[in-house]
């Protein structure tokens, strides 16, 4: 920085002070040469001070994070702005975003159901009706204990003061969406007047969800095991630029012709299915009027609520390791799950999110194939599937499972820069006497520095474990961290050493009450 004009000149060191709105970010002392604070930074201030007096620079790094930008002596200078844009910087309230951290599965609808509460709107923004949330709440005025099923709607809607969003990312398939409306409705839970969709969402249609059945055929043993949705082929229409979106609802002429086209695209490619096609044109005439009062501008509407201080909650689908780029492909899914995803899904820039939380399983589970490191094909992993009632909500498939695995979690950590994490059914480990955790990879006696892209490399790895002793005990009962047994709070403490990443919230059984919350361990915006 260039010494103002009039600053008494020195032979000492001079000391570069950079600091944000926030205050301070960072601090790196090397003493004896030239000194800065490192960390990202809108305001820049200088200084020059002789080495005796350097002891002082404290004081100074006090009043900066205390005070930023309201110095009045000379020697700081704060950075020129016009007239025209003083004042007009925005203010951003960021969002919290909750991510599956594994393979999915790991329990994301409880803590979503959980936050909500405090939360004005949660919003989904990637996926579709493939995700699979199980949530447990009172109901009505007795408070009767409820199990819902969420498969396409956002799980924050189960608190009857937040709206739900379906963002521009999901891919829709409208007689699910009604039929999962209506389950809940029926249920006692009211909230058709409070659920949006985007007019960008793409929708899936029947014949997709055909055509995905015909490709997992197609493969053989090479299959990718989905959950036949139609998902993958709805994300294949819309990257071939001729996908239909929920606005083309509302012109009937011009979705009729676009989506004769579409279809007669997949008989070309599949053969003749059976299909309806001019019925289902019918049908989605009037699928067209039911939507309409739900439909939104999605963008305008989640930007909206921003700029009037609406708190948002973003609700990840599957998982980073199912992600499209960065999951074991091509035994992935169909979008982008990570955190690139949120931005994405909802049209919203990176500095709109705040705190992030990863959820993750005390152990490790996926469905369908690809390599599993840690898959235990034996009693452990039978314990795993029958005391974690390991079966797929969308499929009712049972869930391969194994020990955690802190090579994936290590991974996911660093694309997703989880603030903290929410450690889920830690109780189904309460009855093992000793409990292994993946620390490395190895190939051929050489330790692998990375997690492979190769699913050849992956699927030959030896995985090297640490075993931690067990608790048996029951811990469903503990209302704090420190109520847990010693070996328990020590597997806890474990991960997030390994991990670098604090554990801000402990499942330890089913329900809402069962969620401990370890004050201290989230990291402020």
């Amino acid at each position: 920085m260039m010494r103002q004009s009039g600053a008494p000149k020195s032979n000492g060191y001079f000391l570069i002070v950079r600091a944000s709105f926030d205050g301070l970010t960072g601090f790196d002392w090397n003493a004896g040469i030239k000194t800065s604070v490192v960390g990202p930074s809108r305001c820049y201030y200088g200084c020059q001070m002789e080495l005796p007096y350097l002891a002082g620079v404290f004081r100074i790094l006090q009043r900066l994070v205390f005070h930023p930008c309201r110095h009045s002596h000379h020697w700081f200078e704060e950075p020129k702005f016009s007239e025209r844009h003083r004042g007009k910087r925005r203010r951003w309230v960021v969002l919290t975003v909750v991510l599956g951290s594994q393979w999915g599965d790991e329990g994301k609808g409880k803590l979503v159901d959980i936050l909500s509460a405090d939360f004005d709107i949660c919003a989904r923004c990637a996926g579709g009706n493939n995700a699979g949330h199980t949530i447990v709440a009172p109901i009505g005025p007795q408070n009767v204990p409820t199990t819902f099923a969420f498969h396409l709607l956002p799980s924050g809607i189960v608190n009857t003061g937040c709206v739900g969003l379906v963002g521009n990312g999901v891919v829709i398939h409208l007689p699910s969406f009604f039929e999962e409306l209506d389950t809940l409705e029926r249920q006692g839970l009211k909230c058709s007047d409070r659920v949006f969709v985007s007019d960008r969402a793409h929708l899936v249609f029947d014949f997709h969800q055909i055509v995905d059945g015909l490709k997992e055929v197609e493969l053989g043993g090479s299959s990718i095991g989905t959950t036949k949705k139609g998902i993958g082929p709805a994300y294949s229409s819309k990257a071939s630029r001729s996908g239909l979106r929920v606005h083309h609802l509302f012109d009937h002429g011009t979705f009729a012709g676009k989506f004769r086209k579409l279809v007669e695209g997949r008989f070309k490619r599949y053969g003749h299915f059976e299909y309806d096609t001019e019925a289902e044109i019918e049908r989605y005439k009037l699928l067209a009027e039911r939507l309409k009062p739900h439909v939104v501008d999605s963008v305008s509407y989640i930007h909206g609520a921003l700029a009037s201080q609406k708190k948002v909650l973003v609700e990840g689908a599957n998982a980073l390791m199912l992600d499209i780029d960065f999951g074991t492909y091509p035994y992935v899914t169909s979008s982008s799950t990570d955190i690139g995803g949120v931005c994405t899904g909802l049209g919203i820039p990176p500095k709109a999110i705040g705190h992030t939380i990863g959820v993750v399983k005390a152990y490790t589970t996926r469905v369908g194939g690809g390599p599993f490191p840690t898959e235990q094909l034996n009693d452990v992993g039978v314990h795993f599937q029958e005391v974690g009632r390991e079966y797929g909500t969308t499929t009712g498939r049972r869930r391969r499972c194994g020990w955690l695995d802190l090579v994936v979690m290590k991974y996911s950590c660093l694309i997703n820069g989880y603030d903290s994490l929410n450690l889920t059914k830690l109780d189904v480990l309460d009855d093992l006497s000793e409990i292994k955790v993946a620390v490395k990879y190895t190939v051929d006696g050489k330790d692998l520095s990375h997690f492979p892209a190769d699913l050849d490399v992956l699927s030959g790895v030896e995985v090297v474990y640490e075993t931690l002793p067990g608790w048996k005990t029951c811990i469903r009962s503990a209302a704090s961290f420190e109520e847990l047994p010693e070996n328990c709070q020590k597997y806890v403490e474990f991960i997030e050493a390994f991990l670098a990443t604090p554990i801000e919230w402990i499942g330890i059984g089913p329900g809402r009450e069962n969620m401990l919350r370890r004050q201290g361990k989230v990291l402020v915006n």
